[in-house]
């Protein structure tokens, strides 16, 4: 299966790359392998990669490497070029900006392009009142910081993180995260007054959406205690912990918890956010509205750029001068999220997305209906995963899981695993590509 238009040589989002899997050598090829040798002699060893390729390009929805190899790009980096890489209203926002100035920190010489992310953040995000943004680098940067914003708003210290849950790999955000396995092992200790309490996964819990906040607000309560906790952070379909979608109603008992305790919901929407899911952002799927929203990846097409936005009176909490950062809101990266926010906006994305889960669940729900290792597909949009498992145990499978990955790899197709357990395949290929399988 591809989501690509394999006839097409001048997709809409990306340079004059035929929409094709080619492979011209085994992967991976002689070029790639030897700058794979190079990086292993220069790249410090917990810098690990997943496909076997060098790139030399890449546009709309294929990776052209080192040996012409052209593979199709089902992870999008990791949810980033939503829009296409290299869309070229991408690209020359870019190079326009980067012959005006590339940088005078946004805290010493503001300038009118991060004003406008701001605003485009304060429009787009869900939530029925005023809002605030304020700009950083990655999405770690982001949950730090409505982390601090929280603490200072509330005056409180604790905060509450789900299990399956990941936030980023900064000394607080590796508190946050739950799996230890690549991304916490051996780096502690770890920030303090933070919790974690089981959330919401219907195929391992058989919970419905009530029970699972039921048990995770009553831990809550009896192990921290409401009036000490400043926040619960959660991600509205939980993204390395296995694309887990909360059963109905979850999501939306815990805001309103929330709610009734003066405690800040923040939603972490850094893979989820920017039509990805068939909505803008994922909240908007289960009718909820965050206090703070986090966002990054897709923001910029590719540069690096992250955002908290949220109610004002909450954001405008930290005192001047304690929220921003060298380079937070670069102006180039926000050249570049301008116009992926008109591409959003203004290119049936959010339609595209939607167009693309349902191909996507369609086939995945073909293949698991045949075959009893795969035990559940789930997803919503261009978002979607199949967990593989025992099929007489229903225990997780990452050895199958990994083999799969490994053969569409070498077949030309990129894929990347996720999940606690390590046996989820997920699936995020980019929204406006035209779509044929």
């Amino acid at each position: 299966m591809t989501l690509i238009d394999e006839t097409s040589t001048t997709p809409a989002g990306g340079p004059a790359l035929e929409q094709v899997r080619r492979l011209v050598t085994v992967l991976p090829g002689p070029r790639s392998a030897a700058i794979l040798s190079r990086k292993t002699d220069a790249v410090a060893g917990g810098v690990a990669h997943s496909i076997p390729v060098s790139v030399v390009a890449a546009g709309g929805g294929v990776v052209l490497d080192a040996d012409g190899n052209s593979l199709i790009d089902l992870g999008s980096g990791i949810a980033v070029t939503t829009v296409g890489n290299a869309h070229p209203a991408v690209a020359a926002a870019i190079a326009a900006q980067a012959a005006q100035f590339t940088h005078t920190c946004f805290m010493v010489s503001p300038y009118e392009s991060y004003v406008q992310v701001a605003e485009a953040l304060n429009r787009l995000t869900p939530g029925r009142f005023a809002k605030k943004s304020a700009l950083f680098n990655s999405g770690a940067e982001a949950v730090e910081n409505a982390i601090k914003i929280a603490r200072k708003h509330t005056g409180r210290q604790a905060v509450v993180a789900f299990d399956h849950g990941y936030h980023g790999r900064t000394n607080l955000t590796m508190a946050l995260t739950a799996k230890s396995m690549p991304y916490k092992a051996g780096f502690g200790p770890f920030a303090p007054e933070v919790y974690r309490v089981p959330g919401s996964y219907p195929l391992r819990d058989g919970l419905s959406g009530a029970d699972a906040a039921a048990r995770a607000l009553s831990l809550i309560e009896k192990q921290i205690g409401a009036d000490g906790l400043a926040a619960v952070i959660i991600e509205p379909i939980q993204g390395e912990g296995g694309f887990i979608v909360p059963a109905e109603g979850f999501l939306e008992a815990v805001v309103s918890w929330c709610r009734a305790h003066d405690v800040v919901f923040i939603a972490d929407e850094v893979q989820t956010g920017f039509a990805r899911t068939g909505a803008m952002f994922a909240s908007e799927i289960f009718g909820i509205e965050p206090d703070l929203i986090t966002t990054a990846k897709g923001i910029a097409a590719g540069l690096p750029l992250a955002g908290v936005t949220g109610r004002a009176e909450i954001m405008d909490a930290a005192h001047a001068g304690g929220l921003g950062g060298t380079y937070g809101g670069n102006p180039v990266a926000c050249a570049a999220a301008l116009a992926a926010i008109d591409a959003f906006e203004n290119d049936g994305l959010v339609e595209r997305a939607q167009q693309i889960g349902a191909i996507l669940r369609s086939r995945l729900d073909a293949l698991r209906d045949a075959d009893p290792r795969i035990g559940e597909v789930r997803g919503h949009g261009a978002m979607m995963a199949a967990e593989f498992v025992d099929p007489a145990t229903g225990a997780p499978d990452a050895a199958l899981t990994a083999a799969v990955a490994r053969a569409c790899i070498a077949e030309g197709v990129i894929v990347l695993t996720c999940g606690t357990f390590g046996n989820v395949i997920r699936f995020l290929p980019r929204s406006p590509s035209a779509t044929t399988c």
